[in-house]
């Protein structure tokens, strides 16, 4: 067993916990939603009114779908003002990428702006101070991209140094996160916002019953936007670190790229997804996770005193983890919480999983109960690809 050598990582046992030297550190999160939100009782009815579809078959599979997701509210950009400026989006086969991505360019910058205001308000510092944007998003396609929008909006110096990251789907913020860190630790004193946004309005379509599979997305995928500051080294008393990062890992699956499969179409993106896919995770997520875990000395047997960070895709996927790993339920509750009240958010998710295990470790604090100190922050996307992150929640 590896307890003596976590004990030996960690920090003294003060209240507030300190990072290793060198060694990037979640200082702030934050984000933002557009302004409708949509109850999951009302979905049903009112995308079949707005998409003027009738078929009694579809919607009744929709409702199921709504069910089982476990989503209970989301916020879309769409909205009935949307559809009357445009009513060709819910027109059957009418070429409509060019007015999809003018909704969503703009949508997805003003979000990413709205989250990393919220972001770098929390963590106290001037925007001057930020080097590095890190910027993720699956939602929009342009030149120049939307790192350049952000950084203008939000009044980055002409020097900040900018990278996108495009297309990577529900595992977009942990690898943004990932990219982050790199960034910091090879760059001392640097000090790198990560954003990402994103809308579903780019793979919007009527129900039909030769593509069943789109009403899964329609079910599940939510919009939003999520903000970081990652940096090593925190200045006393000015920055709260939340979360080190302590190793960083990224693997993808040979021969499933079929498994979740995009493609950017006249009519916007179209997304399938395979049912294989909460399988294989299930089936691959163990030896992941140890490649992660035995950087600190723990093993298999250790997986119920570390906590979960998990990017919901979906429910079958926790469940298949839940069982696979012989978690505890409440190790999977951020993600699950995460899920009900945002549905799947793709690369923003993992934001809002981080702040809910925040959340109920300061409740645990407060009962004066023992939490834990390390834990996995983890994400599934197009490759089949794996990201994750071994992490020490600072605030415990």
């Amino acid at each position: 067993m590896g307890s003596g050598k976590v004990e030996q990582e960690g920090s003294s046992s003060s209240s507030e916990k300190k990072t290793s030297p060198g060694k990037a550190a979640i200082l702030a999160l934050g984000k933002a939603f557009p302004h409708q939100l949509v109850m999951q009782e009302f979905l049903v009815d009112g995308y079949f009114r707005n998409t003027n579809c009738d078929d009694p078959d579809l919607k009744e599979k929709l409702t199921r779908l709504c069910k089982t997701t476990t989503v209970k509210t989301r916020y879309v950009v769409m909205s009935e003002e949307i559809l009357r400026t445009y009513p060709e989006l819910v027109v059957e086969g009418r070429p409509t990428v060019k007015q999809r991505l003018d909704i969503c360019n703009k949508a997805v910058t003003q979000m990413a702006i709205d989250a990393s205001k919220a972001c770098i308000k929390k963590w106290g510092k001037s925007v001057s101070e930020i080097t590095h944007l890190v910027y993720v998003s699956s939602s929009e396609a342009r030149l120049p991209a939307g790192d350049l929008f952000l950084a203008r909006g939000l009044g980055l110096s002409p020097e900040t140094r900018r990278i996108q990251l495009y297309f990577m789907g529900c595992s977009g913020g942990v690898a943004g996160l990932r990219v982050a860190k790199d960034i910091a630790e090879n760059n001392p004193g640097s000090r790198v916002l990560l954003a990402t946004s994103e809308t579903t309005i780019i793979g919007f379509k009527p129900p039909s019953a030769d593509r069943p599979y789109d009403l899964v997305g329609v079910a599940l995928f939510g919009d939003g936007a999520g903000a970081m500051i990652i940096g090593t080294d925190p200045i006393p008393v000015t920055e709260r670190p939340l979360f080190e990062l302590h190793t960083a890992i990224q693997n993808f699956l040979p021969d499933t790229e079929k498994m979740i499969d995009g493609r950017l179409t006249e009519e916007g993106i179209s997304f399938r997804l395979s049912r294989e896919l909460p399988q294989i995770i299930e089936d691959h997520i163990e030896e992941f996770c140890d490649k992660l875990i035995r950087n600190v000395g723990l093993s298999d047997l250790d997986y119920n005193k570390i906590f979960w960070a998990v990017h919901p895709g979906g429910p079958a996927i926790l469940n298949r983890m839940e069982k696979r790993l012989d978690l505890t339920p409440e190790k999977l509750n951020a993600s699950r919480r995460a899920l009900a009240d945002y549905g799947n958010a793709s690369s923003n998710t993992i934001v809002y999983v981080l702040e809910y295990m925040l959340e109920e470790s300061s409740k645990t604090k407060k009962k004066g109960e023992e939490d834990v100190e390390w834990g996995l922050i983890l994400a599934f996307g197009p490759g089949i690809t794996f990201e994750g992150i071994l992490a020490r929640n600072l605030t415990v």
